[in-house]
């Protein structure tokens, strides 16, 4: 897909969010981080409601929404580690890609295991998605009608409402063990260095 095309599908996502109520919170209550990231070169604020995360700390709990349209709470994968990816949009080339790269590692790292795959699309739009790209080891969830993992991580860009591309492993205990906020939006993550922070917080 040209880069035209790819920002393309990035702001027909972000005139979805837009249309569904725009970001939750007065911008009174939200804190920002810059210089962290870029999108094509473009300097991009990250913002929320805290600074984000800290490794050694307890990862805030979120509740977000499945594709089957019922709510899920991280505290509900308690004891199992979480490798949790946040992206802006199923329906761009890099995030499809970085997806169902995790769909095909996730089923070499057992059922202690799990990921989780978070963005700004609809419930529906990430169930068809899931569908024809035969995603079965991914758990996609919505934060489009809570919100609650770009203010809690701290990780939606206020340029355009969608989360910004990162990865977190969270151990069994709620603590986080690792994340990596792409430098670049339109860049895989590194992959090998979440999977082998995901193994070595259960254990394995």
């Amino acid at each position: 897909m040209s880069r035209t095309h790819w920002s393309a599908s990035i702001l027909a996502v972000a005139v979805a969010v837009s249309a569904a109520g725009g970001c939750a919170g007065s911008s009174d209550s939200l804190r920002t981080r810059e210089g962290l990231v870029t999108m094509r070169g473009n300097p991009i604020t990250l913002e929320g409601t805290s600074r984000g995360v800290t490794i050694g700390k307890p990862a805030p709990d979120f509740t977000a929404v499945g594709n089957d349209m019922k709510e899920v709470a991280l505290a509900s994968f308690r004891g199992k580690t979480v490798i949790l990816s946040t992206i802006p949009s199923l329906e761009t080339p890099v995030c499809d890609a970085e997806t169902r790269a995790f769909n095909e590692r996730a089923s070499s790292l057992g059922d202690r295991v799990v990921v989780l795959t978070v963005s700004m699309d609809l419930p529906m739009t990430q169930k068809k998605w899931c569908a024809a790209a035969g995603i079965d080891r991914v758990v996609t969830l919505s934060d489009s009608k809570l919100r609650q993992v770009g203010d809690r991580y701290a990780l939606r860009m206020r340029e355009n409402g969608l989360l910004t591309r990162a990865v977190t492993v969270i151990d069994p205990r709620g603590v986080v063990r690792y994340q990596e906020i792409v430098k670049e939006v339109a860049t895989e993550p590194d992959y090998e260095a979440a999977i082998n922070a995901a193994l070595a917080a259960s254990g394995s």
